[in-house]
């Protein structure tokens, strides 16, 4: 029997795009002749599936899941290549499949997550639906001396995990709800980054500037602009999304509780997607074909 070189792996590995041990698999069935382990896994499920996964998968939705006390909350996201696959009732099922092993193992690293068997359901499910699928990120949230809720949007696009020192479930889900909506940066101004800050300073020197004041004047501009724009991005800071008589901070303070850390899932953000013209597409495969 040939011997399988780590080099030989990497390479059917970056030729088909499947994993290392599918990779070492075919290599060793093939007698180390890495045509035939291509021509071998382009018969089987596992080839179909890493050819679908070049395709940009930004649709899908964000599931949570709860513990019966709100002290432990789990957040994912799963992708396809179309909202129409994303309303697919075996695409939906993996989805709680991903959300329960998620919430089984507490773990939130999508590898290890996958390579402890959601990679085979995951390949089964793009042989059926014919798209591609991924598991994008999860989040694990465990409150010691609070609690945790969480909200998703009712088009399972958008879901939010807080984790509250002190305070209840409601006051969880309602500052989750207003997280969803006004989707702030940082919990309060003292966690935004100095470096960003200094880049908004310089900025609105620069504008003030040009108002021709006198440079005691523009400095005091300046520093108002600053504290609208921490105001803006910082949870304790904004008006609450259904009391906007009232900020997030005093709701929290009226309450006994502090927001320990949120995190904002919207599927597909950050996500470059490809832009398709469809006509296009229709005539190339025409005249491929004819």
């Amino acid at each position: 029997m040939a011997k399988i070189s780590a080099a030989n792996v990497k390479e059917l590995r970056d030729r088909t795009g499947l994993g290392m041990m599918d990779c070492k698999k075919a290599l060793v069935a093939a007698d180390g002749d890495i045509e035939q382990a291509i021509e071998d896994l382009r018969k089987s499920s596992g080839m179909k599936a890493a050819k679908k996964a070049g395709r940009v998968a930004a649709e899908g939705v964000v599931a949570i899941r709860m513990s019966d006390d709100n002290s432990f909350g789990i957040m994912v996201e799963v992708n396809s290549e179309t909202d129409f696959a994303a309303r697919d009732d075996n695409f939906l099922s993996f989805v709680n499949t991903v959300a329960d092993q998620v919430f089984d193992s507490k773990e939130s690293d999508v590898e290890k997550l996958l390579a402890a068997g959601l990679e085979t359901t995951r390949e089964a499910l793009v042989q059926k639906i014919g798209e591609n699928v991924g598991v994008r990120r999860a989040e694990c949230f465990s409150a010691a001396d609070g609690v945790v809720g969480g909200y998703v949007h009712g088009n399972s696009r958008i879901a939010v995990l807080v984790e509250l020192k002190g305070g209840d479930v409601q006051l969880a889900k309602d500052i989750a709800m207003h997280v969803a909506a006004i989707n702030p940066a940082v919990v309060s101004p003292d966690q935004v980054d100095e470096t960003l800050i200094s880049k908004e300073r310089d900025i609105y020197s620069a504008q003030a500037a040009e108002s021709g004041k006198p440079p005691e004047i523009v400095e005091k501009m300046v520093e108002g602009r600053i504290r609208k724009y921490l105001a803006e991005i910082s949870l304790t800071e904004q008006p609450f999304v259904k009391d906007p008589d009232v900020k997030v901070g005093k709701l929290l303070k009226n309450a006994g509780a502090s927001v320990v850390a949120f995190v904002r899932y919207e599927v597909g953000e950050g996500i470059e997607k490809e832009e398709v013209d469809f006509a296009a597409e229709v005539a190339a495969q025409i005249g491929s074909s004819s």
